[in-house]
């Protein structure tokens, strides 16, 4: 349980806040590259309170600038793509992705006043279908050499939707391993079906049968140097442990094992205190992703161009009480991300965390929260927060495992390591330093 004061300080993330502050200090996803794609990749975005316009210029550069124009204020979101920049249609103004201005048309010839303003800017990198934006203070940190950032693009597929709740409860359902016992327990083990995720056997087990059967997971936390790794441990019998390895990447992100051959890295960004987008990169070890098809079945769970899913509270999420009974646990389909969705936004716009009752299970979530609390009082205090990867340790982060499979129920650590040494060793791209 939070106090009130720490669960405004950890949820309120616009400027001038001391989590904001925090957030600020770490890239963040700002769009898919696909919406950047066409013939205008020009696009307002609401990124941590703020009313930005991120596009591409010519040259295939991106960059993010306030929404109004420095000069009188107009909406750069309707600015015209040209001459090496966003222009804006009130006065001219010429824009850099960098936020510098490259023309003023109707000051007088000989001016320098373009050389003593700028649009607010942020620096943006791409990363296998994200654009990554830097909103704080210095220079950009580093980014970790983790597997959904070094892996090719063929081995990789992103995409994003919209929930209407605070980023945190976002999050915290990422780092929740007990929940997928119920939240996302299918009575039959069609795993052919899309949205139902937990893909394939595990050592010729179905993963849906074990979280189903096996509903009281044991729960290690480990402090990791990106975060913190999760072990949930079910006993399947004397000899045998069921072993499902998932991360929390500081300060923002979740790593999760989705089959044999896959993980996802899903991030959970605040587009203002009571929306947030979760962000996704799918990435594959053997085999190439078949990126349309993924993007098929996805982009039919959304409505563009906000990425907004389709199911949602206005509907009650698709639920249907019949399949209740004797298919889902939820009644909400077979797609865990609206499980997942209902879960946090039936908690309300900002969960009130003065409420809850944490029990043995949630030890995740409570590790998670003193992390990011003691990162937000470094900040205040002057300090760098955990994890900004500005001292040129960013090549030593690799990995990090999300893992899903059964083992001896001595020596489990053993096993998932093994297991990810074997996953590495018939890779077609891995590194094996993990």
């Amino acid at each position: 349980m939070l106090t009130a004061e720490q669960n405004e300080r950890i949820t309120r993330t616009g400027p001038g806040t001391p989590a904001g502050a925090f957030m600020r200090r770490y890239w963040q996803p700002a769009a898919l590259t696909e919406e950047l794609e066409g013939n205008r990749p020009v696009k307002p975005v609401r990124l941590l309170g703020e009313d930005l316009v991120i596009f591409k210029d010519e040259a295939g550069r991106y960059g993010l600038v306030h929404r109004h124009c420095c000069h009188r204020g107009a909406d750069l979101a309707y600015g015209r793509l040209e001459d090496g920049g966003l222009r804006c249609p009130f006065h001219g103004w010429l824009f850099g992705v960098d936020g510098a201005c490259l023309e003023q048309p109707a000051e007088p010839p000989g001016s320098d006043f373009k050389t003593r303003v700028r649009q607010p800017s942020y620096p943006c990198v791409e990363k296998n279908g994200i654009v990554f934006a830097y909103m704080g203070p210095g220079e950009p940190p580093a980014f970790p050499d983790f597997d959904c950032f070094s892996a090719p693009d063929a081995y990789t597929f992103a995409f994003k939707g919209w929930w209407e709740c605070n980023w945190l409860q976002a999050m915290e359902v990422g780092v929740d391993p007990a929940h997928a016992s119920f939240l996302h327990r299918f009575f039959e083990d069609d795993e052919e079906e899309y949205g139902q995720q937990f893909r394939g056997k595990t050592r010729s087990v179905s993963v849906t049968q074990v979280l189903r059967e096996y509903d009281c997971p044991e729960i290690q936390v480990e402090n990791t140097d990106y975060g913190i790794r999760i072990a949930a441990l079910r006993r399947l019998d004397d000899a045998r442990m069921h072993i499902r390895i998932t991360n929390a990447m500081y300060p923002h992100a979740a790593i999760i094992p989705m089959s044999e051959d896959m993980t996802l890295t899903q991030w959970h960004v605040p587009i203002d205190d009571t929306n947030c987008y979760w962000y996704s990169i799918f990435t594959a070890y053997g085999t190439k992703v078949d990126k349309a098809t993924m993007h098929e079945q996805r982009i039919k769970t959304v409505t563009l161009p906000d990425y907004r899913p389709i199911k949602n509270r206005s509907n009650d999420y698709g639920y249907d009480p019949d399949e209740q009974r004797s298919r889902t646990y939820t009644g909400m389909g077979m797609d865990i991300n609206v499980h997942d969705q209902w879960a946090v936004e039936s908690q309300g716009p900002i969960h009130d965390r003065t409420r809850e009752n944490l029990g043995v299970s949630d030890k995740a979530i409570a590790a998670y929260r003193r992390m990011l609390l003691n990162g937000i009082k470094a900040v205040e205090k002057g300090e760098e927060p955990p994890l900004t990867l500005r001292n040129g340790d960013a090549a030593g982060l690799t990995g990090p495992v999300g893992i899903d499979t059964i083992g001896p129920a001595e020596g489990w650590q053993d096993t998932w390591r093994a297991h990810e040494r074997e996953r590495r060793d018939r890779s077609a791209w891995a590194r094996a330093d993990w």
